[in-house]
Parts: structure tokens; C-alpha cells; sequence
């Protein structure tokens, strides 16, 4: 008899919970929702200008440019790949010239006005030279001079900024870095 009472309100309860369990795993079953499609990243030019300057005065400036879209990194490279004798018989090569890698993150956000024009760069640079006789003393082979520069710095589009600057320690001479960041449409 309580076997027959138990299947009777389970019966009824399915009668009357039935339409909505269905209703629930009609719910459930049903495609999510998309999410709504981040806006895709912009396009950058990035002018790179290194100067160098001497007793306050600028005698050269260098310009290269590299176009990047935001979360992308990109290289520039241009020099010479000078042999060098390691050991009798054996030749390596060493770069020498401009060197310089960039990372770009695009800051824009639609809620806060003022990160609408800036991006997040990442730079390493290196430029590598030949030394001029008179700082190389009195070895055979040439000397190359080294200035790195690396950064991470948040920049303005369409304002220069500086990057870095470093010393020439053999000479009265500074080279500087400095990169000016242009949104392409």
C-alpha cells in the first residue's frame, strides 16, 4: 500500500512539474548568447628619429619608421654584418648598425576620455658603430661601440616622445631616442 501511495505522488508530481522541467531544459538548451565583438585594434605608425647631439648641438639625425597595429610587434634592422676571426680558421659575424624592436598596446577606452590617445610601447634599440681611429688606441682591428636603449614608456598619438638617451663615453657626444606615434584610419 505505501508502495502504491509513493508511486502515486510521484506520478502526480511529474504531472505537475513535467511542463517546467521541460521548460528549464528548453532554457538551457538554448545557443548562448555572443558576446559582443571587441572592436578590432587600430593601425600605428611609429617615426623613430635618433639624434645625435654634441656639446648641445645637434650634428645628425637618423629617421626610420615602421608601421604596427596594436598587441603587434615588429623589428627594424639595417647594418652591416662585419666577419670576425675568432680562432685561426673560424669566422663569425657580428651586426653592426640600427637595431630596433617595438611592442605596441593600443590604451584607448571608451570610458575614460583621457586613455583615448594613449598606447603602451615597449622598445629595445641598439646601435653599434665603428669606433673612429682615434678611440680605438692602438689595436689592429677595428672596435665597435655599443649604446642600448629599452623602454617601456605610455605615449600620446601625435606628440614626440623620448624614449632614451645615453652618453658616448669616448667622445662629447649623446644619442637620443625618440618616437612620435601616428594613428592610421
Amino acid at each position: 500500500m505505501l508502495r502504491k501511495i509513493v508511486v502515486a505522488a510521484a506520478l502526480v508530481a511529474s504531472l505537475m512539474l513535467g511542463p517546467a522541467a521541460i521548460r528549464v531544459r528548453a532554457q538551457d538548451s538554448a545557443p548562448a548568447k555572443a558576446a559582443p565583438e571587441a572592436e578590432p585594434g587600430h593601425a600605428y605608425r611609429l617615426d623613430f628619429t635618433i639624434n645625435e647631439i654634441e656639446d648641445g648641438k645637434k650634428i645628425n639625425s637618423r629617421q626610420y619608421q615602421m608601421s604596427l597595429n596594436s598587441s603587434d610587434q615588429s623589428q627594424l634592422k639595417i647594418g652591416t654584418r662585419v666577419p670576425v676571426e675568432v680562432k685561426q680558421s673560424e669566422i663569425q659575424y657580428l651586426d653592426v648598425g640600427t637595431t630596433i624592436w617595438c611592442r605596441l598596446r593600443d590604451r584607448t577606452s571608451h570610458d575614460v576620455p583621457w586613455l583615448q590617445n594613449d598606447v603602451m610601447l615597449n622598445v629595445r634599440s641598439e646601435l653599434s658603430n665603428f669606433a673612429i681611429p682615434d678611440q680605438q688606441g692602438q689595436r689592429m682591428r677595428p672596435a665597435i661601440r655599443q649604446m642600448n636603449i629599452e623602454s617601456n614608456v605610455i605615449a600620446t598619438v601625435g606628440k614626440p616622445i623620448a624614449i632614451g638617451a645615453v652618453d658616448d663615453p669616448n667622445s662629447k657626444r649623446q644619442f637620443q631616442l625618440e618616437v612620435m606615434v601616428t594613428k592610421l584610419k
